[in-house]
């Protein structure tokens, strides 16, 4: 029986980011726990515009071929990290407007946060996102990884946690990983789109 896959989602965009660091120490450290099998998106490769489908997401009728292949991507993975800075105490642009994106690929998946920042290490941000994606029937998790002043902890392009940043992976994985079992039979085809008045 293989591994659920885990996607790490890079939520930063903009050129000179630490998200990427960020991330790909996240998914090494994942991928050596070895209880998920990883995958990294990366928003900036991916590079959606702005929401541009005339049917709401519910409807799961996609015109656009970026929607088609975001949506492809996101529906095979069974739990979802996000990676994100916090832009004036909320979630960046570019993060909101993939997840908006979507909706039935969303449902029942497990998700984290990774979220680093100043002194307030991205948690305004990352609290904002786990409002955002209850409607979408994600299960945010209790367990979270916030990296204050961030910038000392890349050197040469290279993220190099703390002692207290290393340890706090495995704990959020096995959360992820109880969830994501027990939610099993909950994701796939048979799910129903989410309502929705807008």
């Amino acid at each position: 029986m293989s591994a659920p896959l885990l996607q790490v989602i890079v939520g930063s965009t903009r050129p000179g980011r630490v998200g990427i660091h960020v991330a790909e120490w996240f998914a090494t450290a994942a991928r050596q726990d070895g209880r998920f099998d990883v995958e990294v998106l990366d928003l900036a490769e991916i590079a959606l515009p702005m929401f541009d489908e005339p049917n709401h997401p519910s409807m799961h009728q996609y015109t656009q071929p970026h929607t088609e292949a975001w949506s492809a991507r996101v529906a095979r993975g069974d739990a979802v990290v996000f990676v994100m800075p916090e832009y004036n105490w909320g979630v960046n642009p570019a993060l909101k407007n993939a997840v908006d994106y979507l909706n039935e690929e969303w449902a029942y998946k497990p998700m984290a946060t990774v979220s680093y920042g100043g002194v307030s290490a991205g948690l305004r941000a990352a609290t904002a996102l786990k409002t955002n994606v209850l409607p979408l029937r994600m299960i945010p998790i209790a367990d979270a990884i916030s990296i204050p002043f961030v910038a000392q902890f890349v050197t040469d392009g290279t993220f190099v946690p703390n002692d207290v940043l290393r340890d706090s992976v495995a704990p959020l994985l096995g959360e992820l990983l109880k969830l994501t079992q027990a939610t099993a039979l909950l994701r796939g085809p048979a799910s129903e789109p989410v309502p929705d008045e807008g």
